[in-house]
């Protein structure tokens, strides 16, 4: 019989002292390489609670987690945001990652007066607003979750690009859904995504050589993101770890074809 045999077949308290030499060995051994502890000798520490580090994604403990993934990804596309810029909701990305590139950004807001140099009102599922084959890129990060009809929200971005213009977007994968925030997101937000799901909406639309949808994620992460953890509780080596078992974020790019029929 092995030790941690011995120390599972003791009552209940003298296994819990037996077993505390384990337990200290377990926390000096860095997290990625320790062997996982025998159940019921899990330590939770400060995530042993039924209420979560933060309810604000992170804002108040350094940032979101997922927006590490976000800024990576649009960095790795910077070269895309150029000429006329379609961004749903704000700027913030456009002026970010465009600069003086960009000629021309235009906002696309929800509803009226949700930003002040708004361009377009309107539900992005029904627009015939905006114009067609007119923007050379459109960003559009963390707002399909809240749109029911995601497939005619990519049929507008569709016919609304430039041929052979490019379309940024990145949608939740693991996430907490914020019922309190009812002014904005508690009473829109319909959908989750992998993948597979976003990958192949983007399909129906855009050539499949012309896309690339990849998740991003792990374990850790995903736990931390739904404990409320901000960027100061997570190492950038952590959040660059990928574990395609765990899709905490999934960020999506597709090119229009030149031959805007296609």
């Amino acid at each position: 019989m092995t030790r941690i045999q011995r120390i599972l077949r003791l009552p209940g308290r003298l296994a819990f002292r037996a077993a505390l030499p384990l337990r200290r060995l377990w926390r000096r051994r860095a997290p990625e390489t320790a062997a996982p502890p025998p159940a019921g000798l899990v330590r939770f520490g400060d995530l042993r609670r039924l209420e979560p580090l933060s309810r604000e994604w992170g804002l108040d403990r350094g940032g979101p987690l997922d927006r590490y993934y976000i800024e990576s990804f649009l960095e790795r596309h910077r070269k895309d945001v150029h000429g006329r810029v379609l961004e749903v909701a704000e700027d913030v990305y456009s002026r970010w990652f465009g600069g003086s590139d960009v000629d021309r950004i235009d906002i696309l807001q929800y509803r009226e007066g949700e930003h002040p140099r708004a361009a377009f009102t309107g539900d992005i599922t029904d627009a015939p607003h905006l114009p067609d084959d007119t923007f050379d890129c459109v960003i559009i990060t963390q707002t399909l979750q809240l749109i029911y009809d995601v497939p005619a929200a990519i049929r507008t971005i569709h016919r609304i690009l430039e041929p052979g213009g490019v379309v940024l977007i990145t949608v939740p994968g693991i996430s907490q859904v914020n019922r309190q925030d009812i002014e904005t997101w508690g009473d829109s937000w319909c959908w989750s995504f992998t993948k597979l799901s976003l990958a192949r909406l983007l399909a129906e639309r855009f050539p499949e050589t012309a896309i690339d949808v990849r998740a991003h994620g792990n374990v850790l992460v995903a736990a931390g993101f739904l404990y409320g953890m901000g960027r100061d509780d997570l190492s950038g080596r952590e959040l660059d770890v990928h574990d395609p078992d765990y899709e905490l974020l999934i960020t999506g790019w597709a090119r229009k074809p030149v031959e805007s029929g296609s």
